[in-house]
């Protein structure tokens, strides 16, 4: 019995391994690729190479929102702990990228925008989205029973992707000074299209694909190790337990 759960956890340590070397070369050639062989943007100069941090960052925490509402909808199917691991682990990591491009998007709009910070429909809904899904904690920690736990944070977590979804059409439909790297936006944004003729360097587009495709592993290797954590604490808590009800016989 013990070799037998010991050898999915086996496969999850030399999965999670190859997934941090995978993740720690792809941002490493990234860095390489941002600073030594993407051109220097015309228009914005080298401030600009924030970008391929900042643009891979809000995808990857688009992404691990999306995957907490994928588990979360998972869990109210047919409740397990593992969709709840998942969906918890995935909220956290998500809110680590939205802080990253939160702040990196700072950093560039100093020099861009001659502001570190501006209340634009896109920075709003960005932080109305991070202020929701630190919320999300704050229930969870509400709870004490896990199950009812698990039920309220999964309806929760659904309902909240609402705000990412908002948050990626913002600057498409509403007039916002934030660039539109990907896609298109609204005749009455500001600035937006003309950042995206920026990238028609086939060199800044290779770079900001590579930064995009890193972040993503880098993502999947952080998720493996959290949903690793959470197993050896569900353990620890376990044995715990067994030595406690020994030691009260």
């Amino acid at each position: 019995m013990t070799t037998a759960i010991a050898k999915p956890k086996d496969r999850l340590d030399k999965i999670a391994k190859a997934l941090n070397w995978a993740a720690a070369i792809l941002i490493l050639l990234t860095l390489l690729m941002a600073f030594f062989y993407a051109p220097t943007e015309r228009t914005m100069g080298n401030v600009q190479r924030i970008l391929y941090f900042h643009v891979g960052s809000a995808w990857v925490a688009s992404i691990a929102f999306f995957v907490a509402l994928v588990s979360g909808a998972l869990y109210l199917r047919k409740p397990d702990k593992r969709w709840d691991t998942i969906s918890v682990a995935s909220v956290e990591i998500g809110l680590a990228f939205t802080t990253m491009a939160i702040a990196s998007g700072s950093i560039w709009g100093r020099p861009a925008w001659n502001t570190w910070w501006i209340w634009s429909p896109r920075l709003t809904s960005i932080t109305i989205l991070w202020l929701v899904y630190v919320a999300y904690f704050m229930l969870r920690g509400a709870i004490d029973d896990p199950e009812k736990r698990g039920r309220f944070a999964a309806v929760y977590v659904i309902a909240a992707f609402v705000t990412v979804i908002f948050t990626f059409l913002s600057i498409r439909i509403l007039r916002d000074i934030h660039p539109v790297v990907v896609g298109t936006a609204s005749e009455a944004a500001e600035g937006g299209s003309e950042f995206a003729s920026g990238l028609d360097s086939a060199k800044m587009g290779m770079t900001l694909t590579l930064s995009t495709f890193s972040f993503t592993v880098l993502y999947v290797a952080w998720l493996v190790n959290r949903y690793r954590l959470q197993m050896l604490m569900d353990d620890a808590a376990a044995l715990k337990a067994r030595v406690m009800t020994r030691l009260q016989q």
